[in-house]
């Protein structure tokens, strides 16, 4: 081990607008600037992602002990140096500005009243700051070409204003490059290569693209409409299940702090909306740990397939079968708890009030936009029946409420109803990285020890580091084993350990993946967090403490504590892996892609 210390970063000190800062040597002009207190406008910047200086509106005037830098620099790649004076809200630096918004302005697609992002775009908010009441500069307008041939993320041509913060989002945080810019000058683009819709390449459906894009170039399919329309009709039941992560983020859609759990108001809405039944999908969370946990063992225990990897993430999935077919048979057979409950609300629930499932709809609500084409895989029914009717994001939740008038933040906080509304702390974290990881550790070792164990806290598996590894020793066959498990986020640190596993560089016994940075805290259909403001909030840190304070606070930590989960076992499915379990809660995967999608007419 070196006994040199490591060397500090050499500080400089520099002007802003007067003002002198003194702050690292590798900071860009932009960071600095903001650390004294002045706000540079930008649009494509995205930090650590897309800082490319291709929006020109970060611009300052410059120069070094008197020297002008020529032009007007763009902030967010202009490293400081020693004796650099910027200025930036000159007149000539405001004009500039102007001058270029008004150049985006116009070939843009201006319908902002009727824009998905009205209210939470980029480009409008710095408009509004910077006073352009007339765009008095005329142009072509881009070409408006729609792709909203996938059942989860809908490309709009006339929007985009090719920034490339989702090409460098895609490419740098998943590693998957699905969309770049094609074709030259005005008729630039950004999409799929050789003019393929989302839906035929390699698209995991993360939405993270959605979350980059500072306009509406790229948004959710919405099916809203559907719902309210079924939610009209007397002779529909209409059901819904809540994630774990839509409570941890939908206050922010009503001016919440970031971080703060809004689980019982969540749940008033969703009820003051018209659902007939509210249930939440933390139930069949715990649920998934009781089959997952079980299923680990088994394996364990059997010699079978490992290491075992978690599936309750779609665009994961999608990505192993595209990517890493030779995995497949270490994925976990557990649908998702989005699913699991959908084929529960269809048989148990109605079976126990006497309900024809043919009547019933079951909606979910999930902070991600890959849920909707996992509701439409194929396989996801049981006896023809789908799983999952409609899958909404947490944004589109907030927009039915808003539409319907309900005071959100003045709400009660109310319960979900019962026989599939109860959860344990478990349950709740399975939307942050390592969650799942840990909520299954919490019932395997009381399995595997016989005992109500007191230390359910596994922290080496939390935290936003991309790959986490934790090893245990529990007791297994009568000896005491070590048992090595990771956890990765996002499908580019997947891949990473899938590799070392496929080179035999590391050994484990269980694997969690999630295809989102963060888990399902930060998932495509979570609420827009601007570029500016994730300079100061870490939205899957505060997300995520949202849901380990809401376990912290739960009696029941869990799941197989949960007594609505110990009922199902007693009263309907029998056991773990039993039967019925397989038929209800259990699937398969595709070993080609791309695997057969039902038609989008049989929503």
């Amino acid at each position: 081990m070196s006994l040199l210390k490591p060397t500090p970063n050499k500080k400089v000190t520099i002007t802003i607008n007067n003002f002198p800062v003194t702050v690292e040597e590798d900071t860009t002009v932009l960071l600095a600037a903001r650390q004294a207190g002045f706000d540079i406008p930008t649009l494509c910047y995205l930090k650590d992602i897309n800082e490319v200086a291709a929006c020109r509106l970060c611009i300052v005037e410059a120069d070094i002990n008197g020297q002008p830098i020529r032009n007007l620099p763009a902030a967010c790649v202009l490293k400081v140096q020693e004796g650099m004076n910027i200025r930036t809200n000159t007149q000539k630096v405001r004009k500039a500005v102007k001058t270029n918004l008004e150049l985006i302005l116009a070939n843009h697609d201006r319908d902002c009243l009727t824009c998905n992002r009205n209210g939470s775009c980029e480009l409008q908010t710095l408009c509004e700051q910077r006073g352009i009441d007339v765009v008095s500069i005329t142009g072509q307008k881009r070409e408006k070409k729609i792709d909203d041939l996938s059942f989860s993320i809908v490309r709009d041509t006339s929007k985009c204003i090719l920034c490339g913060r989702c090409v460098n989002t895609c490419r740098k945080v998943q590693g998957l490059g699905v969309l770049d810019f094609v074709g030259r000058g005005f008729n630039t683009e950004v999409a799929p290569a050789f003019g393929y819709s989302m839906k035929d390449v390699n698209c995991i459906y993360c939405g993270q693209c959605i979350e980059a894009c500072p306009v509406a170039a790229l948004r959710e399919k919405s099916y809203t409409e559907q719902v309210f329309d079924a939610i009209d009709n007397p002779n529909i039941h209409v059901v819904v299940q809540a994630a774990p992560s839509v409570r941890a983020a939908i206050g922010e859609e009503f001016g919440v702090e970031m971080g703060t759990p809004t689980t019982g108001k969540m749940t008033a809405a969703l009820r003051r909306l018209g659902f007939d039944r509210v249930f939440d999908t933390n139930f069949s969370a715990d649920l998934t740990i009781m089959e997952e946990a079980n299923e680990l063992l088994h394996r364990i225990n059997t010699g079978g397939k490992l290491p075992m990897i978690t599936s309750c993430s779609p665009g994961w999935v999608k990505f192993c079968e595209m990517m890493y077919p030779d995995f497949i048979d270490n994925m976990s057979t557990c649908k998702s708890p989005q699913q699991m409950m959908g084929a529960l609300i269809k048989t148990y629930y109605a079976q126990t009030n006497n309900i024809d499932p043919r009547s019933i709809l079951s909606v979910s609500v999930m902070p991600c936009t890959s849920k909707k084409t996992e509701a439409n895989r194929p396989e996801m029914e049981v006896d023809g029946l789908r799983d999952v009717d409609i899958s909404l994001t947490t944004r589109e939740l907030a927009d039915m409420i808003r539409e319907a008038g309900i005071d959100f933040n003045n709400l009660p906080d109310e319960d979900p109803d019962p026989l599939m509304g109860d959860y344990s702390g478990a349950g709740v974290i399975f939307g942050a990285t390592g969650g799942v990881m840990e909520a299954a550790l919490r019932t395997a070792a009381d399995i595997l020890t016989g005992e109500d164990l007191q230390e359910i806290e596994y922290r080496d598996v939390r935290g936003l580091a991309g790959v986490k590894e934790a090893t245990l020793m529990l007791p297994i066959n009568g000896e005491l084993t070590q048992v090595n498990v990771a956890v990765a986020h996002t499908v580019l640190n997947a891949a990473k350990v899938l590799d070392a596993v496929r080179s035999g560089e590391k050994n484990y016994h269980f694997i969690e993946v999630m295809a989102c940075p963060g888990g399902c805290v930060h998932g495509g259909g979570q609420p827009i967090v601007s570029a500016k403001d994730r300079l100061d909030l870490n939205p899957h840190a505060l997300r995520a403490n949202a849901l380990y304070s809401e376990d912290e606070r739960q009696v029941r930590r869990k799941s197989h504590h949960n007594p609505e989960i110990i009922a199902i076992y007693r009263d309907y499915l029998g056991q773990p892996l039993g039967e019925l379990s397989h038929k209800l809660l259990h699937t398969h995967y595709y070993r080609h892609f791309p695997y057969p999608i039902q038609d989008e007419e049989g929503i």
